[in-house]
């Protein structure tokens, strides 16, 4: 591994998800102290996307809160897509955009999208503990409407909300299943207004996970996003552990890293930051 892949989020409608998931600030259920908004002017993501490019990402990721990829959500995003790629910023573009039909993801293919991430959160045995609002087979179901629509699948998890080793042997076979193009891996941030109260993952553990999921799936990128300043002191762990990108920036509702450290701490650590998905 001597390329590592830059990825960006742009959330673009927050905080207003009626979902229960236990481990979510955007749930409005949980009165978190986030910032809530509808969608963004499509201008100010536009910028965004070119402020990312400039940051070395290749990967932009297009966000939002809610179960699914309904019909405003749909309409914005072939709104959105169309104006990014008038603009030829040269990045790959990542819907975010829930639970969702192949005929939908097909359209946004269609429209200009590269990829599409829905993660599966948890084992299915243990997701049924952290929400009661839907079922963890729609997640399972999307990501291969999402292969099936021919574009790329971004699919990972959280670790730290109280699973077992158990769980998470199953959450990565159920992963290996899928062979996402992309893995991203999450850490529970805690958050004192949602139900689940701390993180449940050491540093020790987290790299066995990375580590893992590498030799089960040597072909995916394996993607480190939230929760990484949580768990890792520094890239050198992050690295050594089998990922070879990371979310650069920050996150949906939590402050990342600044983003010129990132890119002077991999430059001096040896690596290249890679200029396409496919390197």
């Amino acid at each position: 591994m001597n390329k590592i892949y830059l990825c960006a989020i742009s959330n673009i409608l927050s905080g207003s998800c009626k979902e229960d998931c236990a481990f979510c600030t955007q749930s409005s259920k949980y009165k978190t102290d986030i910032q809530r908004y509808n969608f963004k002017d499509i201008q100010i993501v536009v910028n965004e996307a070119k402020l990312a490019r400039a940051s070395k990402a290749i990967g932009f990721c297009l966000v939002t809160s809610g179960v699914g990829l309904d019909k405003k959500r749909k309409e914005y995003m072939l709104k959105a897509l169309q104006e990014l790629n008038s603009h030829d910023i040269g990045l790959n573009y990542i819907g975010c955009n829930g639970i969702a039909k192949y005929e939908d993801l097909l359209e946004l293919k269609k429209s200009g999208l590269g990829s599409y991430n829905h993660n599966l959160e948890s084992s299915e045995n243990y997701y049924k503990t952290i929400c009661t609002t839907h079922a963890w087979k729609d997640r399972y179901e999307t990501c291969f409407a999402v292969k099936k629509a021919g574009l790329k699948l971004c699919s990972g998890g959280i670790f730290g909300m109280g699973e077992s080793r158990a769980d998470r042997e199953s959450l990565i076979s159920s992963l290996g299943s899928l062979s996402p193009a992309s893995i991203a891996i999450n850490f529970f941030v805690p958050n004192s207004a949602l139900p689940l109260k701390k993180n449940t993952i050491s540093k020790t553990e987290a790299k066995e996970i990375v580590a893992q999921i590498r030799e089960s799936l040597p072909n995916s990128h394996i993607m480190i996003a939230g929760g990484r300043e949580l768990i890792f002191d520094n890239l050198v762990e992050v690295f050594e552990s089998g990922a070879n990108s990371i979310v650069i920036g920050d996150y949906l509702t939590t402050k990342g890293e600044e983003k010129d450290k990132d890119i002077k701490a991999i430059e001096s650590l040896g690596y290249k930051i890679a200029k396409s998905c496919d390197g």
